[in-house]
């Protein structure tokens, strides 16, 4: 064995101290003749390496490189078996001076110091407490029995040691028999193994520990609950032995600072992936082989933190990033916190539920195309509108609180306009919109899509991030929809995916991607210069909820898909930190990452797909190639004339009108307001079936109940009629007096 001499037995002295150990010795070869641990089967070496379980369990990138460790085990602290040549031979030496001087000479049992340690135990007493007589050999005997019988000096268990270690000497080799104790002997507290005391305590690997990091070792191991001084004065006795009592002057000082600190953190606790390694890793000793990447990885945790830290001054300290493959679903990137820039790391903000903002709207609009109501280039109302829902009037606006006017849908998507997406979700309706994105593997739109209402095209649902980088992933694979994967297939787990379902056509998901990645379109609300320019080709779409409280980017190009979500893990709102500004920049530096040797191309035109020149009249947008749905192509848009029938323009039907008792009747009548056209002045209104005026408009003094309101043309034809709901006390107290006292 290299690194430890052969200690030679000291010569016999004195015949009477021979003989004195001599005649102990003999009685005990003769109980181990007869100890029926002779007859025990003893393990392989082998058999116990392979039985050796880590307290640990290790998620493994891709190509197997160790990305994080986690302890599932709290019964003691064990990490991975060491090879004895992974040991530096200056612990090797220091063991053997501190625990078994005569390892290499002895069988098993060190019969001189046995007989001695006896002859203590059956004497009269005066020669002071029992020495032991343990041998590495016998220590192992005891561990691998599953008890170390450390501490316990009865010659039974000396026995019983003894005759276990000649049985282990027999079958197994010297460096066997080190290898093993060194891996299965307790050190300190709950450390266990000579991985756990040299990474945890000294902090590096066990090859590297020096002669004196080497002697507090074997200290500790020969008295682990000792004091620092009493561990710095062990140790120091040993390196004397070996000629370095230059180096006790700082050991005592060495003792107190490992011994009172707290276990050192290694790199791979820290780890890279410590929210996927929580949701994938349930055995210890596991090591998990994971779809990660390590090099996107690590790009993406860093890209999140450097940015973060850049936004912390506007209240932004969470986010989140994902990358999948598109064609297998394999996540190759899993970033569930900002670590330290977080106030809630542990929470895997992959995974929470966050408000989608404009995320959802390419959705929206692919399944308006493949229903054919729609195409790239019809036109859309960009206008203020009065929306009823249940509670009220629900009044959307654009992010930058400007009109359009009309605009086609190519425009609507890649500017994120909010009213032509609303006007999109009321023709295609709520409920279907919302069937449609969970078909798209949206799990977290759990509710009916009238829960919802108009706003679910402006993202008024909660999703989680990988949820939503995934349906765009099905965009990217024209409409096929499918779970992302986070473990390697192997032969032991074969995939089990269920087939891809068609969540979308292929023909609208690629019209829909081709809107997403068009910088012309994207231009008159985002800029030229956005980090959504990207080198190569690469659909994108940005998203901030409400208050910003979350900001979005996602985006996939031929090869991959890329969500980032920037907020915090509380709720609180940022100030100023769009979808564009909190997330696109991480977004933009993985897709560069990824595809840094080969740019993205776009990908090609899939059957039923044409493209053809398209000219709008009037002149609302420049001349272009558009693409189309077979079938539904156009060479010239042209806008509809105006809407000339008059109608009821406020209140919306289903409006509610809350009267309120303290306010004088007269500043609470409800104006009744005809929608501009020719007729309008001859308007006729009706309330109830009863004539209440005529005009453009009407000041109504309303009643608690519900009401119908119809308008009518000079020749009683209706043209419009809606229905309204007054809740409050009646306010016909306000204009009567009261009535004279009851009667006597």
């Amino acid at each position: 064995m290299a690194g430890a001499p052969a200690a030679r037995s000291p010569a016999c002295a004195p015949l009477p101290a021979c003989r004195h150990a001599r005649l102990p010795a003999l009685a005990i070869a003769a109980a181990l003749a007869l100890s029926p641990v002779s007859a025990r089967a003893v393990p392989s070496f082998e058999a116990v390496r392979a039985a050796w379980r880590s307290s640990e369990a290790v998620l493994l990138d891709r190509h197997g490189a160790p990305l994080q460790r986690l302890r599932l085990d709290a019964q003691g602290r064990r990490l991975d078996w060491v090879a004895l040549e992974a040991v530096s031979p200056a612990l090797r030496r220091a063991l053997l001076l501190s625990e078994d001087r005569r390892f290499l000479a002895h069988a098993g049992v060190d019969w001189l110091a046995m007989g001695s340690a006896l002859g203590d135990a059956l004497g009269d007493g005066q020669r002071g407490a029992p020495r032991g007589a343990s041998t590495i050999t016998m220590q192992l005997a005891g561990l691998i029995d599953g008890h170390a019988g450390r501490g316990r000096r009865d010659p039974l268990t000396k026995l019983d040691q003894a005759a276990a270690a000649l049985a282990l000497e027999r079958r197994w080799r010297k460096d066997q028999i080190l290898e093993a104790y060194l891996n299965l002997v307790p050190w300190r507290g709950e450390l266990v193994g000579i991985a756990a005391l040299s990474e945890l305590v000294f902090g590096k690997a066990p090859i590297g520990l020096d002669a004196a990091e080497a002697a507090l070792a074997a200290a500790l191991l020969r008295g682990p609950n000792a004091s620092p001084p009493q561990v710095a004065q062990r140790a120091c006795l040993l390196l004397r032995e070996q000629s370095l009592a230059m180096l006790c002057g700082a050991l005592e000082g060495r003792a107190r600072t490992l011994l009172s600190a707290p276990p050192v953190t290694s790199p791979l606790e820290e780890g890279l992936a410590p929210h996927l390694a929580r949701r994938l890793l349930r055995k210890p000793g596991e090591r998990l082989r994971s779809t990660l990447d390590a090099a996107t990885q690590r790009l993406a945790r860093d890209a999140l933190w450097r940015h973060l830290h850049e936004l912390a001054d506007r209240g932004a300290t969470d986010g989140a990033v994902v990358v999948l493959d598109n064609a297998s679903g394999e996540v190759l990137a899993w970033v569930g916190s900002s670590g330290t820039l977080s106030a809630a790391p542990q929470v895997d903000a992959v995974l929470a539920r966050r408000q989608a903002g404009s995320t959802l709207k390419p959705f929206l609009y692919a399944r308006a195309i493949d229903e054919g109501r729609l195409t790239a280039a019809s036109l859309l109302e960009d206008r203020p509108a009065d929306l009823p829902v249940g509670g009220g009037l629900y009044l959307p606006q654009n992010f930058d609180r400007q009109f359009r006017g009309w605009v086609s849908v190519r425009s609507a998507l890649a500017g994120s306009l909010n009213l032509p997406a609303v006007r999109t979700a009321a023709m295609i309706t709520p409920e279907a919109f919302a069937a449609s994105l969970r078909a798209l593997g949206l799990a977290s739109v759990d509710r009916h899509g009238d829960h919802y209402g108009p706003s679910l095209a402006l993202g008024s649902a909660d999703v989680t991030l990988l949820e939503l980088a995934n349906a765009y992933r099905a965009l990217a694979r024209g409409g096929l929809a499918d779970a992302p994967r986070t473990r390697v297939a192997s032969a032991a787990s074969p995939p089990g995916r269920a087939a891809p379902v068609r969540a979308l056509g292929a023909g609208a998901s690629h019209v829909v991607a081709d809107i997403l990645a068009d910088r012309d379109a994207r231009a008159s609300s985002f800029g030229w210069d956005s980090p959504l320019a990207t080198r190569g080709w690469a659909a994108v779409k940005t998203g901030t909820s409400k208050d910003m409280r979350d900001a979005w980017c996602v985006g996939f190009t031929s090869r991959y898909t890329v969500g980032v979500w920037v907020g915090n893990a509380a709720g609180e709102a940022m100030r100023q930190v769009s979808g564009t500004r909190g997330a696109a920049p991480v977004w933009a530096e993985l897709i560069a990452h990824l595809h840094r040797d080969d740019p993205a191309r776009p990908p090609p035109l899939p059957a039923g797909v044409v493209r053809t020149r398209v000219s709008f009249e009037p002149a609302l947008e420049p001349t272009r190639e558009e693409l189309f749905l077979r079938g539904t192509e156009q060479r010239t848009v042209r806008l509809a004339p105006p809407v000339t029938r008059p109608g009821i323009a406020y209140p919306p039907d289903g409006t509610r009108i809350a009267l309120d008792p303290d306010i004088p009747p007269a500043s609470q009548r409800v104006l009744l307001r005809a929608r501009d056209g020719p007729g309008a002045r001859q308007a006729r209104w009706w309330i109830d079936g009863r004539e209440a005026g005529r005009g453009e408009r009407l000041a109504w003094f309303p009643m608690p109940g519900e009401h119908r309101i119809a308008l009518r043309d000079p020749a009683g034809i209706l043209l419009d009629e809606v229905r309204v709901e007054v809740r409050g006390a009646t306010l016909l107290s306000a204009r009567r007096p009261p009535p004279g006292p009851p009667p006597r």
